[in-house]
């Protein structure tokens, strides 16, 4: 067979390689350009013909090519095994993934259940957390009902994930929030004023103002100011947690996403991040069933988010999020792994958001209110503790009675400090990013201010000018 200029010199160059590819040249050469295309492997060649330029030189480069007897291939991340028989991956196993529970509804344990021993102290501790959580969120929420708060979202029947997850942790250990994770920094020891001074936009906020509430953020208990963009901190927690690896400190990062954060890019590249540069992250999604009105089904046909932590080779399990002993006994678990064995975890928390997606929305509208109250009863994560504490000796009535009584007087003295300190300063708005601000920065100042003075109504009389 007649060959052209330009095969005649790949055959020349292949000849250059290796015994094994002389052999197969000495083949029809008729059939050797076919052969070459199913081994997309650079050549190693001198370059002096200026076909194939010199790559890298390797001794392992044989070794690939070189099928073994049991019809396999070394390729980068493991053997592979060549079969004759076309089968596609099923797009889902027979059964779903399980989901890691202790305690059933009524608190009792479980029939052989495993999970790590809490004492008397860490148990209560816990449940005041989840109380005053809980009626934090209902204090709050009738706050922004009654126009005294701009916004508000609440936590209602994930309690036990935020208090849970924190209390497996250090104050070591990096949190990268969503915005529904104020029990982690009540566990940290964020006061009942300091959320309130927040919520409320006050000089003693310590975003002065600039955020909306909810946004909180704490530098001294490693807790990383919410952003609302959906998914960003992802990719964040894992260059935090890089840098730990890096530095070799004794500390994990431990970042939180709802359902609807796994559907967004950040999610993925975030995942793909952490298990190929075996960063010491914990991921926690709450599946709470909905992305604001977007049920899961509408979301994806995969089995939750649990089984895209294997499909990046990241270590994962489904947890119930409901049983603050199952979450305890995970992240802790989860928290040893990553920072032993220098790795990422992925933990999927089955919940259900019991309440409204934040104050400006309606879940009536889009599911039905019998569901919202069945959950907010049966499901209830801060009843499921209680009972579970109460057997244990370590809980009454009397003392259920005097913590709630104490708790509401105290954050209802906070709001009400909280709404008599004065606004930060107009000038607050424009600092802090440019050491000089540029001239259109200062442009917006003036015409700020020019606004205030014609319209002085429309602004609160506490702002400072």
């Amino acid at each position: 067979m007649a060959m052209s200029w330009n095969s005649r010199r790949v055959i020349g160059a292949v000849k250059r390689v290796t015994p094994q590819w002389k052999s197969i040249v000495a083949r029809k050469q008729g059939d050797l350009l076919p052969t070459l295309r199913l081994f997309p492997f650079p050549f190693i060649g001198d370059g002096s013909d200026g076909v194939f330029p010199r790559r890298f030189q390797s001794t392992e480069a044989e070794k690939m090519l070189e099928l073994s007897a049991d019809r396999s291939l070394e390729f980068p991340g493991g053997k592979v095994t060549f079969v004759s028989s076309m089968n596609f991956l099923a797009e889902a196993s027979a059964e779903r993934v399980h989901c890691y529970r202790t305690l059933d509804e009524s608190g009792q344990p479980l029939m052989s259940s495993k999970f790590l021993e809490v004492s008397e102290e860490v148990a209560v501790r816990m449940y005041t957390a989840m109380v005053t959580l809980s009626q934090m969120d209902s204090i709050f929420y009738e706050a922004q009902r009654q126009g005294r708060i701009s916004f508000y979202v609440t936590s209602i029947g994930e309690e036990a994930i935020n208090i849970a997850s924190a209390a497996a942790l250090t104050d070591d250990d990096l949190i990268v929030p969503q915005y529904r994770e104020p029990g982690v920094l009540l566990w940290r020891g964020f006061s009942l004023q300091e959320f309130a001074n927040q919520c409320f936009s006050n000089k003693a906020d310590y975003g002065k103002g600039r955020q909306m509430p909810v946004h909180y953020g704490s530098n001294k208990l490693n807790y990383f100011t919410v952003a609302s963009t959906i998914a960003s901190q992802l990719p964040h927690a894992v260059g935090a947690a890089y840098s730990l690896k890096m530095d070799k400190r004794d500390a994990c990062v431990v970042t939180y996403f709802g359902d609807g954060g796994s559907s967004e890019g950040d999610f993925h590249a975030a995942l793909n991040f952490a298990a190929v540069m075996d960063a010491p992250v914990i991921f926690i999604c709450r599946n709470n069933g909905w992305a604001i009105s977007t049920p899961t089904s509408d979301q994806f046909r995969s089995d939750g988010v649990v089984v895209r932590g294997q499909a990046y080779g990241v270590r994962s399990i489904r947890v119930d999020g409901n049983d603050a002993l199952a979450v305890y006994s995970a992240v802790q678990s989860a928290r040893e792994m990553a920072i032993s064995e220098q790795r990422p975890i992925l933990i999927e928390a089955l919940t259900y958001r019991a309440g409204h997606h934040t104050t400006s929305d309606d879940s009536t509208k889009y599911r039905p209110a019998d569901e919202i109250q069945l959950w907010r009863t049966s499901g209830d994560p801060v009843t499921r503790f209680r009972k579970w504490i109460e057997c244990n000796g370590w809980w009454n009535n009397a003392a259920e009675n005097e913590l709630r009584s104490n708790t509401r007087q105290q954050i209802l003295n906070a709001i009400q400090v909280a709404e008599k300190v004065e606004k930060p300063p107009v000038a607050d708005l424009f600092t802090d990013v440019y050491d000089v601000p540029p001239p259109n920065l200062q442009e917006q100042e003036r015409l700020l201010r020019e606004t205030i003075l014609r319209h002085p109504a429309d602004y609160p009389e506490n702002v400072p000018f």
